[in-house]
């Protein structure tokens, strides 16, 4: 498709957009050095991205002391879990809470080990936690989780090198049709290599192993709204007040309460970055061998097929096939793998 062309008017109303920006980014800069020549910010010290407000972060030291932080012009978008260099400032009133907070100014940030990014409601693929050492894949029987949605976030995860645990929260709601079916499901997925857990976020008793699985970790929360990761989190820190969305009787689904990721600490160790709810993982800004990465028992064969462009239809000699003939892969998931490659080119 060709490029539009812009019309005088148009291309006038971006230039100010831009040149506004730069002038916002410039005034801010400014500031910082006024303050600096004032003596008003301190030495640089470590710290840690916990919260994101628009163009302020709340960044903790190592004290776990916060501070409400601007940024330098050049250091683009910071999210949950960044690793930060900054200047801690004076203390200011916020004048629509009446509290006073610390500021800060964030001078420089660290490289990150992983990158959690999702696509966004303007098509734009955006990171939205640093830092990660496994992502919790939390599911439940309502909002009742199928496979398919399981291995879209799968998929997430595998491209994103971040190891996943699949977590069966709610399982009071079990019974004796749903128990059975979710049993074979996350069957499938140890079989895999993948971690499950089954806990019930009423039941204290229910949680000891994984509260050791999170210390000294790193973990993020997706999943369907409604699922009970902030009921999860409730429980797992009381002492934090978090909004807890009632489940839809009509639907079954989910409200989203969590409106930015948050980095929370557990008393014996251990990060937990709750992420807003999503109802479905678009997968749409990856390409068919990205997909592909995502299944770990397809992937190693691709090469292996007789032709190079094969599309694992019905080409004779194709690897993948074959060993799902020989019942080394299995049809469901099979099946899922050839259903997110058609959202793909439904796009």
């Amino acid at each position: 498709m060709a490029k539009r062309k812009l019309n005088k008017r148009q291309a006038w109303r971006i230039e100010k957009i831009q040149q506004e920006k730069a002038q916002r980014a410039q005034r801010k800069e400014r500031d910082i050095s006024e303050q600096l020549n004032a003596g008003e910010l301190g030495e640089e010290i470590h710290g840690q991205v916990i919260a994101h407000f628009g163009t302020q972060v709340e960044v903790e030291d190592q004290n776990r002391d916060k501070y409400r932080c601007y940024l330098r012009a050049n250091l683009g978008s910071l999210v949950t879990g960044d690793k930060v260099v900054f200047r801690p400032g004076p203390e200011t009133l916020v004048v629509t809470t009446g509290e006073t907070v610390r500021t800060g100014v964030v001078e420089t940030v660290l490289e990150r080990s992983s990158e959690l990014s999702r696509p966004n409601p303007y098509n734009e693929i955006k990171p939205v936690a640093a830092n990660i050492d496994f992502i919790v894949l939390v599911i439940a029987p309502e909002p009742e989780a199928h496979a398919n949605l399981i291995d879209r976030y799968l998929v997430a995860a595998e491209n994103c090198y971040i190891e996943p645990i699949i977590l069966l929260n709610k399982t009071d709601l079990l019974n004796d049709v749903s128990r059975p079916r979710f049993d074979d499901m996350l069957s499938t997925y140890e079989e895999l290599g993948y971690r499950t857990l089954r806990v019930c976020s009423k039941e204290e008793s229910s949680l000891g192993e994984f509260k050791e699985f999170l210390n000294n970790r790193v973990s993020v929360f997706v999943g369907q709204s409604g699922v009970g990761k902030s009921s999860l989190i409730d429980t797992l820190l009381p002492e934090e007040e978090l909004k807890v969305g009632a489940l839809s009787h009509a639907s079954k689904k989910g409200r989203h309460t969590t409106t930015t990721a948050r980095l929370y600490h557990f008393p014996a160790g251990g990060d937990l970055i709750d992420s807003p709810g999503i109802r479905e993982f678009g997968l749409w800004h990856m390409n068919e061998d990205e997909v592909l990465h995502g299944f770990k028992e397809i992937r190693h064969l691709s090469g292996y097929c007789r032709f190079r462009d094969c599309n694992h239809e019905k080409e004779p000699g194709c690897a993948i096939l074959e060993a799902v003939e020989k019942g080394e892969i299995s049809e469901l998931r099979f099946s899922s793998y050839k259903r997110i490659l058609e959202t793909l080119t439904e796009l």
